[in-house]
């Protein structure tokens, strides 16, 4: 694997650890997942006026696509209302590679290999021990997570199927980022009834530069995968993991202890070697 996937990986891994603890030190979640949300759909404007429009196959892909994600930012925020930075993201990160998983087992009799066997196995103590003792995650903060886990699993499944049903994959994103924004906006007017944002506000800013971070979180993995696999860019990716913790301890105040220490370590080696 090359320097250059290592260190595009990594940076991802950061950015997306960061976006997260910018998403979990908000005062109105929701609110600022909406921003960014709609951040990403400004940004795409320009990229879905150049490509060409997807076919008629691919938009049930899309639409599928951009409402689970909808669905994973509310479960996302209601997980950190309820729970830690340094405890929620392990369990949605670990979650994702061990559902992917077992599925394609399950359902799919794809035979697990020594790594990914030790991967499950695991990734399961690692979520375990966050959610068991007297630092244990909060039974609601752990069901929002493995339910927004589970999102996650599905959304990546359809995308994985439905960026082949389009000539540019990058339009496919395009158009699942576009639509997502508008539809998490219109969520929450109804939930809220109405959207206010305040575009001199300091906060609005904040939030959409968190839009900005998250994009290129996601652009660096994409860039990352033209110099090496894609298992390989995944397991580095997944040291997000062990950063979401540090960010926690560093700039949230969060408790860091030897134990959730560990036990995000132990969700990070799995994940890798699921990715492997």
């Amino acid at each position: 694997m090359s320097a250059i996937a290592v260190g595009l990986a990594l940076v991802a891994a950061i950015l997306h650890a960061s976006w997260n603890a910018f998403l979990r030190n908000g005062a109105d979640r929701l609110w600022s997942v909406t921003v960014m949300g709609l951040a990403g759909t400004a940004i795409a404007v320009p990229f879905i006026a150049y490509f060409p429009l997807p076919g008629s196959a691919a938009w049930f892909y899309i639409l599928l696509s951009s409402g689970l994600q909808v669905g994973y930012s509310l479960f996302l925020v209601a997980a950190y209302r309820h729970g830690e930075l340094g405890q929620v993201y392990p369990i949605v990160r670990g979650t994702v590679p061990l559902l992917v998983t077992l599925g394609g087992f399950l359902f799919f009799g794809q035979i697990l290999g020594v790594y990914q066997t030790l991967g499950v196995v695991l990734v399961a103590a690692g979520i375990m021990s966050l959610s068991l003792g007297k630092t244990r995650a909060a039974n609601s903060s752990l069901a929002y997570a493995l339910l927004t886990g589970l999102i996650i699993a599905c959304y990546s499944t359809v995308d994985s199927r439905g960026v082949h049903m389009v000539e540019q994959p990058s339009a496919y994103a395009m158009w699942v980022l576009f639509l997502y924004g508008l539809m998490l906006a219109a969520t929450y007017a109804v939930a809220r009834r109405g959207l206010v944002i305040d575009v001199r506000s300091p906060v609005t800013w904040k939030a959409v530069g968190g839009g900005v971070v998250a994009l290129m979180a996601y652009g660096l993995v994409v860039i990352a995968y033209a110099y090496a696999p894609a298992g390989l860019v995944t397991a580095v990716r997944e040291t997000s993991v062990v950063f979401a913790v540090l960010i926690g301890a560093l700039f949230l105040g969060e408790r860091f202890t030897l134990r959730r220490f560990i036990a995000c370590l132990i969700v990070a080696v799995g994940a890798i070697c699921v990715s492997l």
